[in-house]
């Protein structure tokens, strides 16, 4: 375990790329030296809180001290501990993985500017994922659209995405959530030093990291600290009440066999494997996971739908959208914490909904076939929180939706359509990265037009210059269907399923 923050050492896997020169930014806390590769700035592995090590375990984070001197930030902090994914299996991926993980990543075009900027909140249910991964590089994104890209990495895991704030002192809540809040206080305080406007911040995420965005939305203290939005397919479920939490931190306890105060020294090991364990159990609460945000704290007082339905939401223009086969990749492993085998759908309603069940299903005509079973479990995870969340925020600010149809020749033989996550190596043009690889073999020479297209509308929308894409309400719920060739306005396009979940989220 590493023992300072002043003493971090970082570490950079990132062997593709020379670097040209170094380049300083002055910023609040003192100079850190970045280096300049392919007409681009980047710092690599900058703390933006101190380390959550040692007595600071499980607690929220502290702000980073100034120092004297120049500070080299060339190389990639630690990755949260985590086990392998294919998400970050590639070569050039970091390997490290340590508990001292608070960094960002800051690429910029122009040091002397007063750019846009984009800050990125990756996903992985809040057990996966960091910033630091060649799936989210952001570089290509800042030359292309002239923007500052910062991207977050936060505690994960029994360490930040697993709720331990009811076991009292020492305990602080949502610990993955205020790691993100410090870093986009970071931003407001340090990014003009990288040539960013604090004033004109987008803070965009998938999956958790877009559960993320819609909490940052929720959340009191977040409030001044980005002025857009962008959610690529939020998984709300994976915010939970408090008193569920807190039963869980106890059984957590039980697990363990262990008090309260020695959660501070124990193994990470140990830690990890009795989460895990509940993890497994949670499968009975599908599809509540035992990873994920917590609501009813001051941090979160509301889950966002009901949030947006009260109007205590920031009301900042909102980009949210799904993919049509969210569900199909996990599909594959039949996981019991998403309802797509016939017996996961029907314990589904047992716990959730037993009235509405032939209702429900009767939107999914092919039950139990593949098919319908992924459409439901894309919709209980997916499709039909962000319908409710679209439908609230709508009334309260600009909102754009959107549903990701694309699908690459790869997915198709494998017969997985939009799955998942397909949609991220088009809007960062990381089609070098191994997920990219294989979703697009071809994508680093010749870039496919969906993704010019994407990306081009994301960054418009940062820059406040977006066009052609009409606003979403309830009376039509106009929505971009996102395609391989162009792009469609469609009025409600999933209207059937959508109506049958209405009241049930």
């Amino acid at each position: 375990m590493l023992n300072s923050a002043l003493s971090l050492p970082h570490y950079d896997s990132d062997v593709s790329v020379v670097a040209e020169h170094s380049t300083i930014a002055d910023t609040s806390l003192g100079r850190l030296r970045g280096t300049r590769e392919n007409g681009v700035s980047v710092w690599r592995g900058v703390d933006y809180a101190q380390q959550p090590i040692g007595p600071l375990r499980f607690l929220a984070p502290r702000p980073v001290p100034v120092w004297t001197g120049v500070r080299d930030a060339v190389a990639h902090g630690p990755l949260p501990p985590q086990g392998r994914s294919f998400v970050g299996g590639g070569r050039d991926d970091p390997k490290i993985r340590d508990e001292a993980c608070l960094t960002v990543t800051v690429w910029s075009p122009d040091t002397a500017g007063s750019l846009p900027v984009m800050v990125w909140i990756p996903g992985g249910a809040f057990v996966y994922g960091a910033g630091q991964l060649q799936l989210y590089n952001g570089s290509r994104l800042a030359a292309n659209g002239n923007v500052v890209v910062v991207n977050v990495t936060y505690r994960l895991g029994v360490f930040g995405g697993f709720e331990l704030g009811d076991l009292g002192e020492g305990f602080d809540d949502n610990l993955c959530l205020r790691d993100q809040i410090a870093a986009l206080q970071w931003v407001r305080d340090n990014i003009a030093a990288f040539g960013g406007d604090p004033e004109r911040v987008t803070v965009f995420g998938e999956s958790a990291g877009a559960t993320s965005v819609l909490a940052l939305l929720a959340s009191p203290a977040a409030e001044g600290l980005f002025a857009r939005a962008i959610a690529q397919s939020p998984a709300l479920p994976l915010i939970a009440d408090r008193d569920s939490r807190a039963r869980q931190a106890h059984r957590f306890m039980q697990l363990l066999g262990v008090g309260a105060d020695q959660l501070k020294v124990l193994p990470q090991r140990q830690l990890r494997r009795a989460a895990g364990q509940l993890q497994l159990e949670s499968a009975e609460q599908t599809p509540t996971l035992a990873y994920g945000l917590t609501h009813g704290v001051d941090l979160l007082p509301m889950h966002p739908i009901e949030a947006a339905r009260a109007a205590a939401v920031l009301p900042v223009p909102l980009i949210i959208g799904t993919n049509s086969h969210e569900a199909s990749m996990f599909a594959w492993g039949k996981p019991p914490m998403l309802p797509t085998t016939p017996e996961s759908v029907e314990g589904y309603f047992r716990r959730h909904a037993p009235q509405a069940r032939d209702r429900v299903l009767a939107a999914y005509p092919e039950f139990p076939r593949r098919r319908a079973m992924v459409a439901f479990g894309s919709d209980v995870m997916f499709g039909a929180p962000t319908w409710a969340f679209s439908d609230a925020y709508s009334t309260h600010a600009p909102t754009h939706v959107y549903r990701f149809d694309h699908t690459t020749w790869t997915l198709k033989m494998l017969g997985l359509g939009a799955t998942h996550g397909s949609e991220i190596v088009h809007i960062q043009h990381s089609y070098g990265s191994y997920l990219g690889r294989k979703l697009h073999p071809l994508g680093r020479r010749v870039q496919p037009s969906v993704g010019r297209r994407m990306q081009r509308t994301w960054l418009d929308f940062a820059r406040a210059e977006i066009a052609d894409w009409p606003f979403y309400g309830v009376d039509q719920r106009l929505t971009r269907v996102i395609r391989s060739t162009r792009d469609e306005t469609v009025a409600d396009p999933d209207a059937a399923r959508r109506a049958v979940w209405q009241g049930l989220c």
